[in-house]
């Protein structure tokens, strides 16, 4: 029984082919319906082994513009219809090039590489033009620790807040 079965999948030409046979054979006007195709390959050729790959089929075939699909109908694509156009704005037109003229490569995309035979640069902070002053935020000076900052006056008592004064527990003695 799987023979047959096996035998039979391998006698169907391919769904490609089936769906432009059934197209020109219903030869609708607006188009044939998946369900109209689906009926008559089922009627030609016996049973489909597998719905879905009909339609995954139709979808390659309309994506790849063998087939047109208007209002849920698929029909064989025109020949002198223009190229359907993808989504977006379209490239501008370039404008032709008057002859005798020399194009130049394009510049290569990405940062240029360094130049080996360059002098090395000095390690020292580069200072803008405009004030002559280093870009970024100035380094810390380290002070003497002699020295007391004026916002550090001593008071004698410690920074932060103070611990919490806990009650000392009294021995209560229980006599019955």
């Amino acid at each position: 029984m799987a023979t047959e079965e096996v035998n039979k999948l391998q006698s169907l030409p391919p769904y490609p082919e089936m769906i432009v046979k059934a197209l020109e054979a219903l030869n609708e006007a607006d188009g044939s319906s998946k369900s109209a195709i689906s009926k008559y390959i089922e009627t030609t050729y016996g049973e489909l082994p597998d719905e879905t790959v009909l339609g995954s089929h139709l979808n390659k075939m309309k994506e790849s513009g063998e087939l047109a699909f208007k209002q849920n109908n698929y029909m064989k694509a025109d020949p002198n219809a223009p190229p359907k156009r993808g989504r977006g704005r379209p490239p501008k037109p370039k404008v032709p090039l008057p002859p005798g003229t020399v194009v130049s490569p394009p510049r290569p995309r990405g940062r240029p590489p360094k130049d080996p035979n360059a002098p090395p640069k000095s390690p020292k902070a580069k200072a803008t033009p405009a004030t002559g002053r280093p870009r970024g935020r100035p380094k810390k000076v380290a002070r003497s620790p002699a020295v007391p900052s004026p916002t550090a006056v001593s008071t004698g008592r410690p920074r932060g807040r103070p611990p919490k004064v806990k009650p000392q527990l009294t021995e209560v003695s229980v006599e019955s």
